[in-house]
């Protein structure tokens, strides 16, 4: 059973001066953690963020008003919507190291004019950016192509960890800090969650992965798992 049907055991044992309580094996707490229980966690946890992924995809492509305006649509490179011009441009740390190659990049996906920016939806920045997230979210939430899918998700994630260069403070114009943890910042974390989830399988549980890696040709190329 998950949690266990009876109530919880208490044993006590006392080491010099200090009184240790362990719940026995038929606790609720032991049927939480044991590994039968744990691998739907696991699997939790890999569905969920790979809605991350699609939904940040999904919201860019069609303008769903959420983080994207409707008239942002990327639409395949047929909307209005220049997906990474806005964060590459003004969302990167000025103060960072590698600002100015990412403003760079920012620079093939539209330029800011007097007028206001004019962009350029069809850019390769702009490819490669939806294609990531599209490829991250449908492996994570699929449970194929798990590895190659962790870890372009991984490399994407230290990708905008290195823009946002959380090491460098500064203040934006209104004088707000923008700093707030030298080191770990959340696309630091995801990188680190999306490993974790591919070294514990965790696409075997609620997913495809089990049926996709006992197919020959993966088996054959397991770089494909």
């Amino acid at each position: 059973m998950l949690f266990g049907s009876k109530e919880a055991e208490m044993t006590t044992t006392v080491k010099g001066d200090l009184s240790v309580t362990q719940a026995s094996q038929g606790s609720w707490y032991h049927g939480f953690t044991q590994a039968a229980t744990t691998k739907y966690w696991a699997a939790i946890a890999r569905i969920a963020l790979g809605f991350v992924f699609l939904w940040a995809f999904l919201d860019k492509m069609f303008g769903l008003t959420y983080a994207t305006p409707s008239d942002g649509a990327w639409m395949f490179a047929t909307g209005d919507g220049s997906p990474t011009f806005g964060y590459l441009t003004f969302g990167v740390n000025p103060e960072g190291q590698f600002a100015g190659f990412f403003n760079w990049l920012g620079e093939s996906a539209g330029v800011m004019g007097a007028e206001g920016p004019t962009l350029y939806p069809g850019s390769w920045v702009n490819w490669a950016f939806m294609l990531a997230l599209l490829g991250a979210g449908v492996t994570l939430i699929l449970g194929v192509f798990m590895r190659i899918g962790s870890i372009g998700a991984a490399a994407l994630l230290m990708m905008m960890y290195l823009a946002a260069a959380p090491w460098a403070q500064y203040t934006d114009e209104a004088g707000a800090n923008q700093s707030n943890n030298p080191i770990v910042e959340d696309h630091l974390a995801y990188a680190i969650f999306v490993i974790v989830l591919m070294l514990f399988t965790a696409e075997r549980t609620w997913g495809l992965g089990k049926w996709w890696q006992s197919l020959e040709f993966v088996q054959r190329h397991p770089w494909l798992a």
